[in-house]
């Protein structure tokens, strides 16, 4: 069973919710590309190693917050624009939030676990990251979702 049919429920109730689908995937899934990407890049040039691994987590940690704080904002405002109220609003900010901080976190750790697992970072980090973000980011937004409409 995939993501979309465990919340099938709460998207026929409130049928605006897939509407953000789009947004949602692309900022986590854009995200995480950005910092492997930065992350692959760092390891080869010797700008990390795998034993920073907690400072380079807490580093992207409140990078991908304080990006997914602006982001929010943004999409809290587009939310209300295209005509929905400020739950749905409230919904749509917060998980891009918890999305973009999650996405750069996670980001972060492939490419130091796989590094560790002497795997190829830059082979294995893109697609594991892309996969990964893209359905818990989905169940991030539908978990939220459902806290905050009470579905």
């Amino acid at each position: 069973m995939n993501v979309l049919g465990w919340f099938e429920e709460a998207l026929t109730e409130v049928v605006a919710l897939s509407f953000f689908i789009p947004l949602l995937i692309g900022t986590g899934g854009n995200t995480g590309a950005q910092t492997v990407s930065t992350m692959v890049r760092s390891l080869a040039v010797g700008e990390i190693r795998p034993h920073d691994v907690w400072s380079v987590v807490g580093r992207e940690l409140l990078s991908g917050l304080l990006l997914g704080l602006m982001l929010g904002v943004i999409a809290f405002g587009l939310a209300l624009i295209l005509g929905n109220g400020p739950d749905l609003g409230l919904v749509v900010g917060l998980a891009v939030v918890v999305i973009c901080t999650w996405a750069n976190t996670i980001g972060a750790v492939v490419p130091l676990l796989a590094y560790r697992l002497r795997l190829d970072p830059a082979l294995v980090s893109a697609p594991l990251i892309t996969t990964l973000v893209d359905a818990t980011g989905l169940a991030i937004y539908l978990l939220i979702a459902q806290f905050i409409l009470g579905l």
